[in-house]
């Protein structure tokens, strides 16, 4: 379904009973890459996926995005859907808008899960973000699809799953460049290290331990600075630890929740 919130027209998809549960995917994906979960958590929840501004079958506005802009269409979603609280797991982008909307209104977020994230980046990364965002401009999402898959998995899953390596690249290839590029001006700018503190909520925060675009020391660093925030490790995954290994990610998810 699509519904109009905050000036555009987002799409979701919601599923199972219980608590509400939001999942928030990764920049390049769309609310698809949590289909792995599904089963495991719509018999407990009631899911709320939705696909992220600019990405999969939500408005591509052109022009730069911000985080206060990213975190305030989910609390429109929200409220369009009645939806007074709500867990919440994000995972790399997704996980940064996370922990926007939890500092933004607490009061909405029972449980906050941070997958693949990070609370800041160095100044290198925007000279980064900026050769990204040129790339695209130049010649769109196709070139970066190996080179994505390849930071996304590992090699040997890479090998022996390359009916996945089509789905996650189908969805990498498909993502609107403005969309790409609107939440590629946001990502350099990430900075809540310095709120942390003031998420009360339980918090989980997982990493994979062969990330090597956000390092498993990014989701440390978030633990050690919300008070009483779990931190796990799944091995023998990389940036994408919800599809390259599902059973021990869905497990720490549930388990949590509940």
């Amino acid at each position: 379904m699509n519904i109009h919130a905050n000036g555009i027209d987002i799409r979701c998809d919601i599923r199972g009973e219980g608590p509400w549960l939001i999942l928030s995917h990764s920049l390049a994906t769309d609310l698809s890459m949590w289909d792995d979960q599904m089963a495991a958590l719509t018999p407990h929840f009631r899911v709320l996926r939705f696909d992220t501004r600019g990405h999969g079958g939500t408005s591509a506005p052109e022009g730069a995005y911000d985080f206060a802009w990213l975190a305030a269409d989910v609390l429109w979603l929200m409220e369009r859907l009645g939806i007074g609280r709500a867990h919440f797991c994000g995972i790399s982008l997704g996980g940064m808008i996370a922990q926007h909307v939890a500092l933004t209104a607490p009061e909405k977020i029972d449980r906050l899960v941070l997958v693949s994230t990070t609370s800041a980046y160095g100044p290198e990364a925007r000279a980064l973000w900026a050769e990204r965002i040129a790339a695209v401009r130049a010649g769109g999402m196709a070139p970066l699809v190996a080179p994505t898959l390849e930071r996304w998995f590992t090699a040997p899953y890479r090998a022996a799953r390359p009916e996945v390596m089509a789905r996650v690249g189908a969805m990498i290839a498909a993502t609107p460049a403005a969309g790409y590029i609107g939440c590629g001006h946001a990502i350099p700018t990430m900075d809540t290290e310095a709120r942390l503190d003031g998420i009360a909520c339980p918090t989980l925060v997982i990493a994979g331990a062969q990330d090597a675009g956000m390092p498993p020391a990014m989701g440390r660093r978030i633990a050690v600075k919300i008070p009483g925030a779990r931190f796990e490790l799944i091995e023998s995954a990389a940036h994408l630890c919800n599809i390259e290994q599902a059973d021990a990610f869905n497990r720490l998810l549930s388990d949590f929740l509940a």
